[in-house]
């Protein structure tokens, strides 16, 4: 049976949609970005589109099957692609790492496009809030599954007696 808040049970239930529609917005700013803003992408940037691009694809399969088994295959990509997005993050705020690892072909990592709110705003801690908030949403989409898979038990142990 689910316990909690109305609005975590909302969360738990539309966690896949939810999470299709972070990557979808991740993808398109992205696209837009680039393409549109003509913003070269650094090394880096390239590495967390490799995490984030199959995302959509995957997660709108899943959407579109209501396969909640998926959870498992895209939470992986999500927490790797974090990762990078978060080790280029503090290299943009943290000019030693930039100095350590430099970028030697092409546009440097530590560029920063974008000067939100003093710098602090980049185009990878907007990746790293995409990537967060679509790991949020597929573990609790995962606490979903579980509520599903015990009602279950519950029902077949009920018509068994």
């Amino acid at each position: 049976m689910t316990t909690g808040s109305p609005i975590m049970a909302f969360f738990r239930r539309y966690a896949l949609y939810l999470a299709w529609v972070v990557s979808i917005v991740a993808v398109a700013s992205s696209l837009y970005l680039s393409e549109i803003m003509k913003f070269i992408p650094c090394n880096l940037c390239w590495y967390q589109r490799i995490f984030m691009y199959p995302i959509v694809i995957l997660l709108g399969i899943a959407c579109y099957a209501q396969d909640r088994g998926i959870i498992r295959y895209v939470l992986p990509l999500s927490v790797l692609g974090g990762c990078i997005s978060l080790y280029h993050y503090l290299e943009q705020q943290i000019p030693a790492l930039a100095r350590a690892l430099p970028c030697t072909v092409g546009v440097p990592c530590s560029e920063d496009y974008l000067d939100w709110f003093g710098g602090y705003v980049t185009i990878p801690f907007l990746a790293l809030i995409a990537f967060i908030l679509i790991t949020a949403l597929l573990v609790n989409g995962l606490k979903k599954e579980a509520e599903d898979g015990e009602e279950e038990e519950e029902t077949e142990l009920l018509q068994a007696h």
